[in-house]
């Protein structure tokens, strides 16, 4: 991954810890659409959660027409990022790795905005590039990967933008344990980040009337994008012979995920690490197509902060589809915060390697 990952992070303003407790680590992930927060102790498969938060901030709304963070938007983050701090302070967090992405990438009042955050919150954001930000989604989703196919490709779908990272599951003794595989071992060979996601695909096509061919034009904008992509083009052949699957990791994948199974509430354990089939996709996304946004509003793994968006993300996983056919994907309710808390974890342990020789 980018140096970026191994820089020294801040130590929390918490309350410290009891010489027994475990370590806590924090991780934060300021989206274009959400604002989202882990703490974990590390654990032999990995790591415990300790709390979370998210809340739907809609960072980046109306970025793609002004090219900057409107201000209700800002203050709407800032207080999501205001309880994250409380979260972290509370929980003697002893390292925590806070990262931007999109929205503060393509703003032009991005940097100043991170500045403030800081003067407020206390919390020091880091913009990080796409092709981290890619990694990191592949590093929380290793152990979702079926290692008896060939090859999966990983698709992150944001608010504002989309990541696709291209993996190789046939190198000898791979092992994707997350407590095992070091960021330098990914088995990533392609990848690409597309600068629309959910919020900009809905403000680039608002939902005046519905449709069909509404839904088309989402889809053939999202499908113009990714064809020009053609280093992942050795894949081809595995995914038209059933070799491969997507792990597909997003609020909007996961709604439909909920929608899928008839949840009466939205139930992590059962949305991730769920298989679907294109099929499914297919059958849940003409459900929701034939649904106003005030009854998707109404569905229990929808809510009216997803309503007018969950279209739009449906239409970036029906665009894959059919440019990368294939049967299977499954859910990831995990991505890039989850890759934060490892990468963090490794460092950790790392460190107290290097220490251990030198002593």
């Amino acid at each position: 991954m980018d140096e970026a990952l191994s820089a020294p992070v801040g130590r929390a303003r918490g309350r410290g810890r009891a010489p027994d407790e475990p370590t806590a680590y924090a991780a934060l992930d300021l989206g274009t659409n959400n604002c989202r927060l882990l703490i974990a102790t590390p654990s032999p498969r990995g790591f415990r959660i300790v709390d979370a938060y998210s809340r739907i901030v809609r960072l980046g709304e109306g970025l793609a027409h002004t090219g900057r963070l409107a201000d209700s938007a800002m203050e709407r983050a800032l207080s999501a990022l205001a309880v994250c701090a409380t979260k972290i302070e509370r929980r003697g967090v002893a390292r925590v790795r806070a990262v931007a992405t999109q929205a503060c990438r393509a703003a032009e009042n991005g940097p100043g905005f991170i500045e403030k955050v800081e003067r407020e919150t206390g919390i020091r954001l880091t913009i990080i590039s796409p092709r981290e930000e890619a990694q990191l989604a592949v590093a929380g989703c290793l152990n979702l990967l079926d290692q008896t196919a060939k090859a999966a490709l990983v698709l992150d779908v944001g608010g504002g933008s989309t990541e696709l990272s291209w993996l190789d599951l046939t190198a000898p003794g791979l092992d994707v344990s997350p407590r095992r595989m070091a960021h330098w071992r990914l088995p990533i060979k392609a990848w690409l980040s597309v600068p629309i996601g959910v919020v900009t695909l809905a403000e680039l096509f608002p939902e005046t009337e519905g449709g069909e061919t509404w839904f088309r034009r989402m889809v053939e904008a999202m499908k113009f994008e990714l064809a020009r992509f053609t280093h992942a083009d050795r894949f081809r052949d595995t995914f038209l012979a059933g070799d491969a699957h997507i792990v597909g990791t997003s609020g909007a994948i996961t709604s439909l995920a909920g929608l899928h199974l008839g949840l009466p509430r939205y139930d992590r354990a059962r949305v991730d690490g769920l298989w679907m089939t294109r099929d499914d996709c297919n059958a849940v996304t003409a459900r929701l197509g034939a649904l106003k946004v005030e009854e998707r509003a109404a569905e229990p793994c929808i809510g009216p902060d997803r309503a007018d968006l969950v279209m739009a993300g449906a239409a970036i996983l029906a665009a894959v589809q059919e440019l990368w056919p294939c049967e299977r994907v499954r859910v990831a309710d995990r991505g890039l915060r989850e890759g934060l808390l490892l990468s963090l974890m490794s460092n950790q342990r790392r460190g107290r390697a290097r220490r251990n020789r030198q002593r």
